[in-house]
């Protein structure tokens, strides 16, 4: 029998805290805890850049291509990371006693980690105009929204539908054709299915509940009916809409050399990472404006200069730039983020540790430790 890493062991780790109850749930059958008997190889040189380790317990051995071997101990702060972390090259993990690790696909966690900063952004602007935030947290917690680029959220709550309908109406029926998924936005429903002629029920959804999701992924028939149990409000996404919100919009981007002329005529880079990423190592006088703050503190930055966005991958720093780009500042996204960079460039780019800068009056930064 398989055992997952638990909500409670979740939240020892840095990288994975910030999970909501629904990324958890999706994310789950990735977080199989893995047991290694010392000496064995836990991650290989050649599937390194693919994937991370989280240390469970136990001990590690970790061995760069080039550089250092260092032991990591199950408990200690490096083991709350990531393992390794911010490395632009290939490595072994090898046990160095008995312990037991989980391993997740790199680009699926990073794709997790900037829809939720994204979307806590997209809230606290909701917010600000009023919207039901609690029922949007359901609503946009749930895993299949995850599909579609963050930068696209706000345009996506813009396409749902919405309908009032009576106790006892069918919103699915087996068998049909499917080109829409929804949501209850308040009431009940039961789902049921016929085999053989009998009809069982399988499920009953209450507020928050997403159904009907298979048709925007598929073009099966429905597999199972659903029908209200109460009078209920019911939003749905067009299966065409949701296909077109799945293609990210266009950013602009710099690669690493051409930012170097652009930071001579006085453009500012931006890290739009977790502070605890900021914290561990930055780019030399980098603001730190995580993404899930950037447009409340927008209004601190200066239009008349240029920003320079990274985080690791490019993901989030696309939706920073987009973001700007709205707001009316001029802003480009490091092309591919730091994980690009060879080892020697990534360790003198994120060169500075600590809590970094603040800006002042007039555009003045300040050492803020």
């Amino acid at each position: 029998m398989s055992h997952y890493l638990s909500p409670a062991q979740v939240k020892g780790f840095t990288s994975l805290n910030a999970l909501s109850a629904q990324q958890y749930e999706a994310l789950r059958p990735q977080l199989v805890i893995q047991p290694f008997l010392a000496g064995q190889i836990v991650v290989g040189a050649a599937q390194s850049m693919q994937v991370l380790c989280f240390l469970v317990s136990g001990d590690l051995f970790y061995q760069p291509a080039q550089g250092s071997e260092l032991y990591i101990e199950a408990g200690s702060t490096e083991s709350q990371h990531a393992l390794p972390a911010d490395t632009a090259q290939p490595y072994t993990l090898i046990a160095a006693t008995d312990c037991a690790v989980v391993l997740l696909e790199r680009e699926r966690l990073a794709s997790f980690m900037t829809w939720q900063q994204a979307l806590q952004d997209v809230l606290l602007e909701l917010e600000a105009e009023g919207e039901d935030i609690e029922w949007l947290s359901i609503l946009l917690s749930n895993p299949l929204f995850s599909r579609v680029p963050a930068i696209n959220i706000r345009q996506m709550l813009q396409r749902l539908n919405s309908l009032e309908l009576a106790q006892g109406a069918k919103v699915l029926t087996q068998g049909e054709q499917g080109d829409r998924c929804y949501f209850l936005r308040s009431g009940s429903a039961q789902v049921t299915q016929t085999l053989a002629g009998e009809e069982q029920v399988l499920a009953n959804l209450s507020e928050g509940a997403c159904f009907g999701e298979e048709a925007l992924l598929s073009d099966s028939p429905r597999n199972a009916s659903v029908t209200l149990l109460a009078d209920s409000q019911v939003l749905y996404l067009e299966r065409a809409d949701f296909l077109e919100l799945l293609k990210a919009p266009i950013t602009q981007e710099v690669t690493f050399a051409q930012a170097g002329p652009l930071l001579a005529r006085g453009a500012q880079w931006l890290d739009v990472r977790r502070l605890d990423e900021y914290e561990r190592g930055h780019a030399a006088q980098a603001l730190h404006m995580p993404l899930d703050l950037l447009r409340l503190k927008a209004r601190m930055l200066d239009k008349d200069t240029v920003y320079l966005c990274y985080c690791d991958n490019a993901k989030r720093s696309q939706s920073a730039v987009f973001l700007l780009t709205q707001l009316g500042f001029q802003a480009f996204a490091l092309r591919g983020g730091v994980n690009v960079l060879s080892q020697i460039p990534q360790e003198a780019f994120l060169s500075e540790e600590g809590s970094g800068y603040l800006l002042r009056a007039g555009g003045c930064l300040v050492r803020s430790d």
